[in-house]
């Protein structure tokens, strides 16, 4: 056996490369991505510095695979399943969907927070396929969702679903963040879910004058 192969992987079926984006993932997870190095993830995986380079092109590659890794497993450890058309009601669906991701925002905007100061990464991670909702992402796979729930008649036939679908994904990152940034915000409760899935169904606008 090689003396770069890492003693964690002598018995297992996983290859080095593997193992070194499961190594950079645990350290993305509970670091984040800002200031790791080559060596804190050489390290990580007991290996040399250089063996990372025989894998990735550069630490870009592989943190962009770890990141990529970390938000699929973040997504698979939720509870439950997305909401399917046809099922249950629409309101209870789409209370079920923004808790969901807001569950999954607040596990994986941690770690992304620090990819956006990174261009070189992001750029890494832009060639990747959308880690989420089977690699649709949630936006399409909400709207896919609405779309469903449209052709059974179960919302109005000019529904802008798209425009939902963006507004219920930006108020996830818009809450989450807010709450990470500062921690003495209130996280989102089931009340304001109510009030949010409310204003989605029946908007802003005053009864029509009868």
């Amino acid at each position: 056996m090689s003396p770069r192969r890492a003693a964690a992987l002598r018995g297992g079926d996983r290859s080095l490369r593997e193992h070194l984006i499961a190594a950079a993932g645990r350290l993305v997870a509970r670091r984040g991505t800002v200031g790791l190095t080559v060596r804190d993830i050489a390290r990580e995986a007991q290996v040399a510095d250089g063996v990372l380079y025989n894998h990735f092109a550069d630490k870009e590659e592989l943190l962009a695979y770890a990141v990529h890794a970390h938000l699929r497993d973040a997504e698979a450890a939720l509870a439950g399943e997305p909401p399917r058309p046809g099922e249950a009601t629409v309101a209870a669906n789409l209370r079920a969907y923004l808790t969901r991701a807001l569950a999954l925002h607040t596990a994986i905007l941690p770690a992304m927070t620090g990819v956006f100061t990174q261009p070189g990464l992001l750029a890494r991670l832009a060639e990747l396929p959308d880690p989420l909702a089977g690699g649709q992402g949630l936006r399409a796979e909400l709207t896919g969702y609405l779309r469903g729930e449209r052709e059974r008649g179960r919302v109005a036939p000019d529904a802008a679903v798209e425009a939902v679908a963006a507004l219920v994904v930006g108020v996830c990152h818009d809450l989450v963040l807010h709450h990470l940034l500062d921690p003495t915000t209130p996280a989102p409760t089931p009340t304001m879910i109510d009030d949010l899935v409310r204003t989605l169904l029946h908007g802003v606008a005053p009864p029509e004058p009868r």
